[in-house]
């Protein structure tokens, strides 16, 4: 939900949040939230992170109809200590750090048209509450999220922003993690996502490459389309471990005039899952 150079809507606090405006919503809006709620929910089973399941749970996302965020609150707040904020779309990078680092998830207060079922540009409630929301439930990655938007601060000051995108790309967005009986996803790009979630996880056309920290923030990402490497984290613990324990000054230090590798770029010291056959994008581009 982070931007640059981007003005403050009229009707906008200072801090880029307003009403949700959950009684204006119309009955079709609703019925789009069940729809898209009804089919993730039935795919996901054996394919999502089951904290990602136990959040749903947890926060009781399975009523119908677009969430209220007053009710979603009193159930985040009392689990972690979070909330859900809204927006009216993407916030400057600034914004968007210090919410996080103050335990404030930022959300669309719009859902996405039928035309829109599959695919849209900027995120909406859908991806952003029921994409995200769910492991915030989570102690572990509601530690790792608030630790992010801290890092972000940091980034900031440091020109490690480019850097640092990436590691939320993919992980908050497009995370793979190894579970005990195989992997599964957990990133709300993947997760609020049909077409993604089996891609992730059954084509054979993208690389799964175990995570490690400098490689991934060194290594471009797609925005139009299906990724081409997903990285796979060991568990959430470890996640949060590495972020906490590594000084990012020097990291982006030496990024700074490094190349960024290529979206299907594997390296021999690569802890890879899948070899990809990258069917999918070169086919994609042949087409085009």
């Amino acid at each position: 939900m982070a931007s640059e150079n981007i003005q403050r809507p009229e009707g906008a606090g200072e801090d880029w949040t307003v009403r949700q405006g959950w009684e204006n919503y119309s009955s079709a809006e609703h019925a789009m939230w069940d729809r898209l709620f009804d089919r993730q929910a039935k795919m996901l089973v054996g394919r999502v992170a089951p904290e990602f399941l136990d959040g749903l749970d947890i926060l009781r996302l399975s009523k119908p109809g677009i969430p209220n965020f007053e009710e979603l609150n009193e159930r985040l707040t009392k689990a972690t200590g979070w909330q859900v904020v809204a927006v009216p779309g993407l916030v400057p990078d600034d914004v968007f750090f210090d919410h996080l680092a103050n335990r404030r998830f930022v959300s669309g207060n719009f859902i996405r048209t039928p035309e829109q079922l599959d695919y849209l540009q900027e995120p909406d409630i859908f991806h952003d509450v029921f994409g995200h929301v769910p492991l915030l439930a989570n102690p572990v990655f509601a530690d790792y999220m608030e630790a992010y938007g801290r890092g972000g601060q940091r980034a900031l000051r440091h020109g490690g922003l480019e850097n640092l995108a990436r590691l939320y790309w993919y992980t908050v967005e497009f995370g793979l993690i190894q579970a005990a009986d195989g992997l599964r996803i957990y990133g709300a790009g993947i997760v609020s996502s049909y077409g993604e979630s089996i891609f992730a996880l059954d084509d054979a056309s993208p690389n799964r490459i175990g995570f490690n920290l400098k490689r991934l923030m060194q290594t471009d990402y797609r925005i139009d389309d299906y990724q081409q490497s997903y990285f796979v984290i060991d568990s959430f613990e470890d996640l949060l471990s590495q972020t906490l324990n590594t000084d990012f000054a020097p990291l982006y230090a030496d990024l700074a005039d490094a190349r960024a590798y290529a979206t299907d770029t594997l390296l021999p010291g690569d802890r890879v899952f899948t070899q990809g056959t990258q069917d999918y994008a070169t086919g994609k581009a042949a087409a085009a």
